[in-house]
């Protein structure tokens, strides 16, 4: 665990980062308007008689102010990324709003507003651009044991169960399950995967027995008993982390906030979210841009199809899209051409649950196939579908109509918004996972919809794919 010294030497690293990132804003931004503004350091920064020299004092101070308010001068490894990148860019904006509202009560005349807009454009990505580095270095030494919490997890069912597969996938939170406490479960219920190391009740002896540093409660016990964990907690300075109920049937954000003394905990409103402001724009501009850029690529991939055996380049597959309508879903063809055919000598073999098929071996799929499946570079023409509307870049996987019908209500909800090339499903494990989790997954981001959760999922697919696992 980091002392209280090393802390406070951490968080002055950062100040002192950010403190360089706007000098080097600021110089970029004259540099670029040298008719304007002095190129030399001392006359920008130090020099009383430059006219502007308060507007720099003033930019630094009000951007750290700001910056602290935003708690962005520490690292909570559990927080993703983009949420911290849109801590920076709210703080910038705000920073920029104040400095633009004292440049003016101050009546500093003369100050060019593309000079401003360069020096906020600079400071937010430079911002950016060193946390994002701090990220994976902070992670790195989290993945390989450095400063490593032992965390203990109150309630061994299937949210505790989701809890410790998901820390377990991110070993750069630095997060390590060090087991259960669970008043009805034993360790032989959980299959061998985890241990349940006691009751409730035994939560003080598991606290010093493992060293425990963090506690994650994912069921929800009646007030006194959550009122002596959390005195146990305290006595022994433990951090006491509480999953929301209900959390994966809530829909939008949870929020917080107080009522006088009283927390409490909103569950927005399904509404705006279902909207997805700015999520076909922003669709149909990525598409265009990567098919221009992946043309030629597409041409290569092409080439190598026809090589390798008879058939088409591609191959088309009707779907259901958002509100139940029909579309030709397009794909690199990755099987021999009477597929479809000899589907009904295989389906005794399928080793996934559900409705959908999957083998590992399928002596369907061609050599080129069996490639371009492990890296997902078959769903690569779907950038055809998210430009003309049918798919988006981000959303749940469209299934096909065969396999759609013969499942029951519980999918209905994945066809509220439009399908996508990636989603929680290929991000959480592909064909790995089972159909059940994948049922859950795609309607809990129905229901959390968010532009900043549709880049973190992009994000995280591109490991995922580069990986090559869990794709068959």
């Amino acid at each position: 665990m980091i002392s209280g010294t090393l802390f406070i030497l951490i968080r002055l690293v950062y100040v002192a980062l950010d403190v360089i990132s706007i000098f080097l804003s600021i110089f970029l931004a004259c540099w670029l308007r040298k008719a304007a503004f002095p190129v030399n350091l001392h006359q920008l920064f130090f020099d009383t008689a430059n006219p502007f020299h308060l507007v720099f004092v003033l930019w630094l101070v009000i951007v750290l102010f700001f910056n602290g308010l935003h708690r962005l001068y520490q690292t909570r490894r559990e927080v993703v990324e983009s949420h911290e990148l849109w801590l920076v860019l709210r703080s910038v904006f705000f920073a920029a709003v104040t400095a633009l509202a004292f440049v003016y009560s101050m009546k500093i005349v003369g100050f060019p507003r593309s000079a401003f807009l360069l020096i906020v454009s600079f400071t937010a990505v430079l911002f950016c651009l060193w946390r994002i580095g701090k990220r994976f270095f902070v992670e790195f030494l989290a993945a390989n044991g450095y400063n490593n919490f032992n965390v203990v997890i109150i309630g061994a069912g299937k949210v505790g169960l989701m809890l410790a597969e998901e820390l377990r996938r991110h070993p750069g939170f630095g997060l390590k399950v060090v087991g259960f406490l669970d008043d009805y479960k034993k360790t032989a219920d959980l299959g061998g995967q985890h241990e349940v190391l006691g009751k409730l009740s035994d939560l003080k002896d598991v606290i010093r027995r493992r060293f425990v540093s963090k506690i994650f409660v994912t069921i929800h016990p009646h007030g006194e008993v959550l009122y002596e964990m959390i005195a146990t907690a305290q006595e022994h300075h433990v951090g006491v982390r509480v999953v929301p109920h209900a959390f994966d049937k809530a829909s939008g954000d949870i929020f917080k906030y107080n009522i006088g003394f009283i927390p409490i905990l909103e569950y927005s409103e399904t509404g705006y979210n279902r909207l997805q402001y700015g999520k076909r724009f922003f669709d149909f501009l990525i598409s265009l841009m990567a098919l221009a850029i992946f043309s030629p690529f597409f041409l290569a991939i092409a080439i190598a199809i026809k090589l390798d055996s008879r058939g088409a380049v591609f191959y088309f597959s009707r779907r259901y899209g958002r509100g139940g309508r029909v579309f030709n879903m397009w794909k690199f063809r990755s099987m021999v051409v009477d597929a479809d055919e000899k589907l009904t000598e295989l389906k005794h073999k399928n080793e996934v649950d559900g409705p959908i098929f999957k083998i590992r071996r399928d002596p369907r799929i061609t050599k080129v196939g069996r490639f371009l499946r492990k890296y997902s570079v078959d769903e690569l023409p779907q950038l055809v579908n998210v430009l003309l509307g049918d798919m988006s870049l981000v959303g749940p996987r469209p299934l096909p109509i065969t396999q759609v019908e013969k499942e029951d209500l519980r999918q209905l909800k994945r066809l509220e918004v439009r399908p996508g090339i990636t989603g929680l499903w290929q991000v959480r494990g592909r064909s790995d996972l089972p159909f059940h989790r994948l049922i859950k997954w795609d309607s809990w981001y129905v229901n959390n919809w968010s532009f900043m959760l549709d880049i973190n999922i992009l994000l995280e697919t591109i490991p995922v794919v580069l990986k090559g696992k869990g794709a068959y």
